[in-house]
């Protein structure tokens, strides 16, 4: 393969998605979040407010805290009673990840991208975090919701991308090993992040 890919996990407010849109700007690749959605969707004949309703019930969902379903690649059938289960349309947005791996340069966030490609050696695996304190910050800044609610909401986002990427992966969301490299925005600007994954990249990949 000659293209490569970008994954970004991160803790909410920790800007891992505005680094991923500003870098693919500079590189001039595709950036991929719910846009994925509609890929899916499309592949599948499935309706896209299936996969977008899916995408919020399974943050809601108690059953993430015991039990999962990892991932293992296999698509179920629309003959099949399961087909549009919470459980098979990850496994049509897994498919159109590996998909874009396989003809594109681009970055992807979220949604458990740097597992489904953990075969695949055109992939650099990055994860940004902050400080909760640094999250409270940006999360008030944007006015995303009240003050006093900011800490809840923070944690309550990153209790559910931890829980989703378990159900869906079988391992912890937050840990170093899950990546090629970890970036705190707390003691790194924007700026600085891009020009560490650029630099990164040119090593692993000559880029």
């Amino acid at each position: 393969m000659n293209n490569f890919v970008i994954t970004i996990a991160r803790n909410y407010g920790s800007g891992g998605r505005s680094i991923g849109q500003m870098l693919a700007k500079e590189l001039n690749i595709h950036f991929y979040d719910r846009e994925l959605l509609r890929l899916a969707s499309d592949a599948s004949g499935i309706h896209e407010s299936l996969f977008a309703k899916a995408d919020e019930s399974t943050n809601h969902s108690a059953l993430y805290s015991i039990a999962k379903k990892v991932y293992k690649g296999e698509i179920i059938p629309p003959d099949q009673d399961d087909f549009i289960s919470n459980e098979n349309l990850f496994n049509y947005q897994a498919k159109i990840i590996k998909e874009l791996a396989q003809k594109e340069s681009c970055i992807i966030v979220g949604r458990c991208a740097d597992f489904i490609l953990k075969d695949f050696d055109n992939v650099l695996r990055i994860f940004v975090h902050a400080s909760l304190e640094d999250c409270i910050q940006t999360v008030e800044s944007l006015n995303i919701c009240a003050k006093h609610q900011a800490k809840n909401y923070i944690q309550t986002i990153d209790k559910r991308r931890a829980a989703y990427y378990h159900y869906f992966t079988g391992q912890n969301w937050n840990c170093a090993s899950n990546y090629d490299l970890c970036l705190n925005t707390s003691h790194l600007n924007q700026t600085q992040c891009i020009e560490l994954i650029k630099s990164y990249l040119k090593i692993k990949f000559g880029y």
